[in-house]
């Protein structure tokens, strides 16, 4: 579906992939190990997408280690298919992060829009809230800061008797049953 929408991907091939050869590049730029046209020889996967790939080995000095990946973007030099799937997983590094530290329980809107709103918000209060936490000096998570206030967004207590006061250990998250 990817491909018929004149999009392109970048993935991790399998260890187990079968392939078969059909064009080599021959000039490769330095920790590009294989850049080549290939066609997948399994019954079903071939199948599925009869189209030839493209197959990229890379050598990651930094990890020590090699990656194969397959694309359909034929256009993009070898390096570029390698850092795109750097960066894809830097995205998911960010969304892992987004979900541990923001709480977003669920989007209210499904547009792109109101994702990148939603998911700003969050960010920026985040950012407020460490700002608060740093500039009074709390000796508290941001974590625990949050829930603080998450729990006393009605109350007009002075925030330096509220985070004083409180004990952390009384306090749960509301949205928690």
């Amino acid at each position: 579906r990817i491909h018929l929408t004149d999009s392109f991907f970048v993935v991790r091939a399998k260890t187990n992939l079968k392939y078969k050869t059909v064009k080599w590049k021959r000039r490769m730029p330095k920790n590009i190990m294989t850049d080549a046209e290939v066609k997948l020889t399994g019954y079903l996967s071939g199948k599925k997408y009869p189209e030839s790939f493209r197959l990229v080995r890379y050598y990651d000095e930094e990890d020590d280690r090699e990656f194969t990946f397959l694309t359909n973007a034929k256009q993009l030099s070898a390096l570029d298919v390698a850092n795109l799937y750097k960066k894809r997983w830097l995205i998911e590094l960010f969304f892992k992060w987004l979900k541990q530290h923001l709480k977003i329980k669920k989007f209210w809107g499904t547009t792109e829009n109101a994702v990148r709103i939603q998911i700003s918000v969050a960010i920026i209060t985040y950012c407020l809230v460490a700002i608060v936490q740093h500039d009074m000096k709390l000796k508290r998570s941001t974590y625990e800061v949050l829930q603080i206030l998450s729990i006393s967004l009605t109350d007009k207590t002075h925030l330096r008797d509220l985070f004083d006061k409180t004990n952390f250990n009384d306090v749960k998250d509301l949205n928690d049953p």
